[in-house]
């Protein structure tokens, strides 16, 4: 079966997660109250859900598994470790300086996460 199209639906998805990311984190700092609208608070679960499902296929069917394969469990240790992050930066940091920082390592995880993927390498 070509994966091809379900590559491309999770790329899509994790551009568009990482979009909405970033979006929140902005108006965490500038419109805070933005943070409480409805589309706001669901559209990210939408998303994410269906960047999951799309990993899911994909491991499915390529066969290609954390643990297995070494590229691959570094990659769900970043993604790990941004959802921790992320989760700090947006809501259970309690100073600015830990949302800040957070911010930073979510930021920097996401980008890990990019590049492993590229590359499939843990030394890229």
């Amino acid at each position: 079966m070509n994966t091809l199209w379900l590559k491309h639906l999770h790329i899509s998805l994790a551009l568009l997660s990482g979009a909405l990311f970033g979006l929140r984190a902005y108006w965490r700092w500038t419109r805070p109250e933005r943070l409480q609208l409805r589309w706001v608070r669901l559209t990210p679960h939408v998303v994410d859900s269906g960047l999951l499902m799309s990993a899911v296929g994909l491991m499915w069917l390529t066969q290609q598994y954390p643990l297995v394969q070494h590229w691959l469990t570094l990659k769900l240790a970043a993604l790990l470790l941004y959802i921790v992050a992320g989760s700090f930066a947006l809501k259970r940091g309690k100073t600015p300086l830990v949302r800040a920082l957070a911010l930073l390592l979510a930021v920097s995880a996401f980008f890990s996460i990019a590049g492993i993927a590229l590359h499939h390498s843990t030394t890229w």
